[in-house]
């Protein structure tokens, strides 16, 4: 019999049973040194660091606090500060998270020791709630617990919310005026500190004083900061403005602080409702550019609420210096000069409805503003007498009928649309549409033969309306049936806005207006288009319209920023660029480049042609320019409402200089000038221009004589006035 040998290492079950095994006890050891090592770190942290992480855990709860930091100073084009910001002593005050009611009207009544506080801002409300405060044994008595049980059983649908709210009612309510008047002058400082308190948020600083605080009580106050538990002596920052131009805006006072109508906005973007913001044009556009990035102070607090440490986490940095597009002595000079003819206007006959006047210069190339001047003719109310205030927003929010000095474009639509070409002659005589007559002002009876150029030279409004006749699909015959094919109106529009007329200029600052579009209600008055008589326009829109032709065809937005700068580091020049704006183009007109040479050729006889509208004007000047005059007869709608519906005219002007490479293209309206009919020729829209275009090119060599230039990366800062305009000053309103 044979005998088997068993070998356990050549059975599968057995080898696998012991590999098992095995794993097993690996994972049992692993197990147990796992949790040993889990027990002993807990004794660890329980016994030997347990009172450490039971202080750190008390110090996690984190907040953060914003402080202001300097915003953005914005200079001309040349360097020239337009606005500052001045540094002034301020007293702040921090409330903590577990400050209590009566421990700020301890710190109140201490300052109001110390500082002298200004209690015009305190109102009515702020009274009863002061006296409430100082006497609530008193307040409590004045309305019973049965009468408040009584109004809860009638009023069971209320909530508590409301039933509270109606039991501090009648208690103010019921506080007389001899209580209140117990109130001394002391006690109304204390409230107005108080009140001034009460509006921070907890842990951020809040201004208690932050304009004319003296040195002694900026010293009183900083040798007792021991006693005054979240008060503090630091510098705050006022914003000065060193030009009256009105579009470079203004900001917002801490005691005014957000616009409620944009607190929503503001508050998502981190900022604290006491802040200062742009509150209009400039300085609104560019906000987030000026105002910088504020420090962030870090508050670490215990549980209970009371900060254990405070440490700054980022030191924030000022707002970021805009240098602006604005010469700021053309735009002196240009205040000036509009300024003398709105008033030599104003003295003449038939005046009675002329307020304003308006100028734009921006170069046709980049389309940088130059400068931008309006002026309104107020009367005081007190005195009656009249003043001039600053309207140069007007120059984009309000719109008037520009006249004859739309016809370049009216020509260039003509070859567009196909209904003239370059030379095309017509007839100018008076034209009869049924019982209706219309004529050009220098040809009332006659008959002239007229190429484009002529027509653009001598303003005949007969070659316009024929232009836009044959847009219309008809052709003029006398005592004919009128009527244009639908679609003629928008076809004109459609023109017109390539070079930015009735649309929008794409400026940048807000509140642009597109003007005023009406229907109209017969096709006869649609011809009145074509002479700049139907539609209105802003001084913006004629300024950038010319600086298209000026320019071979290309409209450019009209903006004020040149450049973004970083903070100066020396007080002598200016940071370093940020960033160069680049000119935006927003479209190209249709016409050929011969068609805009050849109307710009129209515009430059209207200045030197033997029978050129501007020629008195114009004839004498040193350097070439071209431009057209306009003269639209109107129905006046103005802020005197008892004259509305009276007949009037606009004078305008628009033009452009050099002729063979234009630096500067403007726009000039004087609108309502005079109800006189009989004798309408007003030159001071043409001498507007005129005298603008000669301080242009005085200036640019007098700068070239000084070194001063627009290109120098290092670029000095040039104090070039001492009026400072605060933030805080009222502003002079507006009847528009």
């Amino acid at each position: 019999m044979r005998k088997i040998t068993q070998n356990r290492q050549q059975n599968p079950k057995a080898k696998q049973r012991a590999s098992l095994t095995f794993r097993m006890n690996i994972l049992f050891f692993s197990i147990f040194v796992l949790f040993s090592v889990l027990i002993f770190r807990l004794g660890y942290i329980q016994i030997v660091k347990g009172e450490d992480y039971v202080r750190a855990l008390e110090r996690t709860e984190e907040v953060r606090v914003n402080t202001s930091v300097p915003r953005g100073r914005i200079f001309d084009r040349y360097g020239r500060i337009l606005v500052d910001n001045q540094p002034e002593n301020a007293i702040t005050y921090t409330k903590m998270q577990t400050t209590k009611s009566a421990e700020m009207l301890e710190i109140a009544e201490k300052l109001a020791n110390l500082i002298e506080q200004p209690t015009e801002k305190v109102t009515q409300r702020d009274k009863l709630d002061f006296w409430i405060l100082r006497n609530p044994e008193k307040a409590k008595e004045k309305v019973t617990q049965k009468e408040m049980t009584k109004f809860q059983l009638e009023n069971e649908e209320l909530e508590m919310k409301e039933i509270n709210k109606e039991y501090d009612r009648r208690i103010r309510e019921r506080i007389t005026d001899e209580e209140l008047e117990q109130l001394t002058d002391f006690d109304l400082e204390v409230l107005a500190i108080y009140r001034e308190m009460m509006t921070g948020y907890n842990l951020s600083p809040q201004i208690i004083k932050g304009e004319n605080v003296t040195p002694e009580e900026f010293a009183r106050v900083s040798e007792q900061l021991a006693d005054l538990p979240g008060v503090n002596t630091t510098t705050d920052w006022k914003r000065v403005r060193l030009s009256p131009l009105a579009i470079l805006g203004r900001t917002t006072v801490p005691s005014k602080g957000v616009p409620k109508s944009k607190l929503d906005f503001y508050l998502a973007r981190d900022y604290s409702r006491n802040d200062r913001v742009g509150e209009s044009y400039f300085e609104a556009q560019y906000e987030e550019i000026l105002q910088g990035e504020k420090s962030v102070v870090k508050n670490i607090t215990n549980k209970k609420g009371q900060v254990v440490e405070t440490m700054t986490t980022f030191a924030g940095e000022p707002g970021k210096d805009l240098v602006t597009t604005i010469d700021v002595e053309l735009q002196q000079k240009a205040d000036e000069i509009l300024e003398k003819y709105l008033l030599e206007l104003k003295a003449k006959g038939g005046s009675q409805l002329l307020d304003r006047g308006f100028l734009v210069a921006m170069s046709p190339k980049t389309g940088e503003l130059l400068s931008v001047v309006g002026k309104k003719i107020e009367k005081d109310k007190d005195t009656g007498k009249p003043y001039i205030v600053d309207y140069s927003y007007g120059t984009f929010t309000s719109a008037y009928e520009a006249g004859s000095t739309v016809k370049a474009a009216t020509v260039l639509m003509g070859y567009n649309e196909g209904v003239i070409r370059p030379g095309t002659v017509m007839l100018d005589s008076p034209m009869r549409i049924g019982n209706i007559t219309l004529n050009t002002l220098f040809n009332k009876t006659g008959s002239v033969m007229l190429d484009d150029l002529t027509a653009l030279e001598r303003s005949s409004n007969v070659y316009m309306f024929k232009i836009a006749m044959g847009i219309g699909g008809r052709t003029y015959s006398p005592g004919m049936r009128f009527s244009l094919a639908p679609g003629t109106l928008q076809t004109m529009r459609n023109e017109y806005a390539q070079f930015g007329l009735g649309v929008p200029t794409g400026i940048d600052l807000p509140g642009e207006s597109t003007g005023y579009q009406a229907d109209p209600d017969t096709d006869v008055k649609l011809l009145n288009l074509a002479i700049g008589q139907f539609d209105t326009y802003t001084t913006m829109q004629l300024a950038q319209y010319i600086s298209t032709i000026a320019n071979g065809g290309y409209r450019i937005q009209p903006r004020m920023l040149k450049e973004i700068r970083n903070p100066s580091k020396d007080g002598e020049y200016l940071g370093q660029v940020v960033e160069e704006v680049a000119p935006k183009i927003l479209n190209k007109i249709e016409n050929s480049q011969g068609e805009i040479e050849h109307v710009q050729e129209g515009l430059r006889r209207v200045y030197f042609g033997a029978n050129g509208s501007a020629r008195r004007q114009f004839e004498t000047a040193d350097y070439t320019a071209a431009g057209k005059t306009g003269t639209a007869e109107v129905v006046y709608y103005g802020p005197q409402r008892d004259k509305w519906k009276t007949n009037t005219i606009n004078i305008v002007h628009v033009g452009y200089a050099p002729f063979d490479d234009p630096e500067i293209a403007y726009a000039v309206i004087f609108p309502w000038a005079t109800t006189n009919f009989t004798n309408n020729y007003l030159p001071q829209a043409n001498l507007t221009a005129r005298e603008l275009v000669d301080s242009y090119f005085e200036l640019k060599n007098k700068y070239a004589e000084e070194g001063l230039s627009t290109s120098k990366v290092e670029k000095p800062i040039i104090k070039h006035s001492d009026e400072k305009l605060d933030e805080d000053e009222e502003v002079e309103t507006v009847n528009e």
